[in-house]
């Protein structure tokens, strides 16, 4: 048969393509071989772009499971400036299941967040040498916590940028608490909080696969959070995903900032206040850096998902004479730094 009688015959009598390379059977291998790296590349190699931002409704309810792990250690110069601070704990670890409630969305764009504690368990450890008395009293005093968080809600409120600006209903958990273990989970309390509602992560304009923006973490001191804050966020958009039936988008960051207490707060705030009770003159200098990653809802922008880790160091230089106790021969140093990692999984729809 020729090649003319070939190409008018019927197609139930036209030969299969010839399998020797040629240029039409070097196209159809690059077209099967683009189909089958379609098939296996992730959904954000065809993401377009998205507008990411926080979008509330009064009543939405989201059920996060979290875990969170503190690791701390002190250094004091002179040693001797251990006989000034009681034994904190050395790690923290907190796991809890909340509820969490849109209750109030403010005209500028506030919003108030109920969060619900339906589950809550608490581990710390403290120093070997911590006396054993003090293990035992945080042992007995962790159950008794434990028992009176599970139901118990706190409302914490945020602005329109996503920023922790405070939260009510912890004050009566924590008071009864001896300082040292009032003051970490005071801590971790608020790391929660701020991971949880965003803290300024959202570009404010539609964002395509690989782009990358700033936030600045800068905030004066307030009554509720008495730290002066200046620092910045980068934010990178690697693309999307679906996760537990929801399109999210997969966004990586990274932040930096510089924390300075109000000087009228110093007396109330961290395990650094009772040295200021006592008459020593205290400078104290807060920086934290972190990076994690979160999936965010593409239809409303909640976060379905955050893996983070946070590096923060005090340095507090020290000077002046103790009403009760003895001077201080030469201006000392504490330095405290804490790792925090953090795990929180949303209930998806």
């Amino acid at each position: 048969m020729s090649l003319l009688d070939r190409r008018s015959a019927p197609c139930c009598m036209a030969k299969p393509w010839p399998r020797l390379p040629g240029a039409r059977g070097a196209w159809r291998c690059a077209l099967l071989a683009l189909l089958v790296v379609s098939a296996v590349l992730p959904e954000q190699a065809w993401a377009r772009k998205v507008h990411l931002a926080r979008k509330y409704r009064r009543g939405e309810k989201m059920v996060y499971e979290t875990q969170l792990n503190t690791r701390t250690q002190y250094q004091l110069d002179p040693p001797s400036l251990q006989t000034f601070l009681p034994p904190f704990p050395t790690t923290l670890t907190m796991r809890q299941q909340t509820t969490v409630t849109v209750q109030d969305i403010h005209p500028d764009g506030r919003v108030d967040l109920q969060d619900r504690f339906d589950r809550f368990d608490i581990q710390s450890t403290f120093p070997e040498a911590a006396p054993e008395n003090l293990r035992q009293a945080a042992q007995q005093a962790q159950d008794e916590f434990r028992q009176e968080v599970a139901g118990h809600a706190l409302t914490a409120h945020y602005d329109r940028e996503g920023r922790l600006l405070g939260f009510e209903g912890a004050d009566e958990l924590l008071e009864p608490l001896d300082a040292p273990l009032r003051e970490s989970l005071r801590q971790a309390l608020r790391v929660f909080l701020e991971q949880l509602g965003g803290n300024t992560i959202y570009p404010g304009h539609p964002v395509e696969q690989g782009e990358t923006w700033k936030r600045t973490l800068s905030a004066p001191a307030s009554k509720e959070y008495p730290f002066q804050s200046e620092g910045e966020s980068t934010l990178h958009y690697v693309g999307n995903t679906t996760y537990r039936g929801v399109k999210a988008a997969i966004v990586e960051f990274e932040f930096a900032n510089t924390l300075t207490p109000a000087q009228d707060s110093l007396q109330e705030t961290g395990p650094i206040s009772q040295l200021q009770a006592e008459g020593v003159r205290t400078e104290i200098h807060i920086q934290g850096q972190g990076k994690g990653r979160l999936l965010l809802a593409l239809d409303n922008g909640r976060i379905l998902q955050n893996q983070s880790t946070v590096h923060q160091t005090l340095n507090a230089r020290m000077s002046g004479t103790a009403p009760d106790g003895p001077s201080l021969p030469q201006p000392v140093r504490v330095l405290i730094q804490t790792e925090t990692r953090m795990e929180v999984e949303g209930s998806g729809k």
